[in-house]
């Protein structure tokens, strides 16, 4: 069985870091897309970062304050989220496509997480 599972989120102070984790069973990363997501109240799934084939992609949003890396010996993928700001508050996802073409859009992911929330206190 295919299964994708977040940690990491938590309640932080606007300026702190976050490191989230996203943990692959059932397959490997080998081949797929991975990309991270987030959601916040009231607003639609947005793509924030993803890594592809070696290559890394972040939304305008986030450059420069997330990193996405992966560790294959333990199908896990991280995104370091520093400086964080109020407007991060989400419930982050992480989703695993083979055949992504738009990176930072949802409908080319075949796996999601059930996600982690990150809150970000002013």
């Amino acid at each position: 069985e295919v299964q994708l599972v977040e940690s990491g989120g938590g309640l932080v102070q606007a300026g702190g870091s976050l490191r989230l984790s996203c943990a692959a069973s059932g397959f490997t990363f080998d081949g797929y897309t991975i990309g991270w997501f987030r959601q916040a109240p009231g607003k639609g799934r947005e793509g924030v970062s993803c890594l592809s084939d070696g290559r890394t992609y972040y939304a305008d949003s986030v450059k420069g304050r997330f990193t996405i890396s992966s560790d294959i010996d333990q199908n896990t993928v991280y995104l370091q989220i520093n400086s964080l700001k109020p407007e991060d508050t989400a419930v982050y996802y992480c989703a695993a496509g083979r055949a992504v073409v738009a990176v930072l859009g949802i409908n080319d992911y075949d796996y999601w997480g059930q996600g982690t929330q990150v809150t970000v206190s002013s």
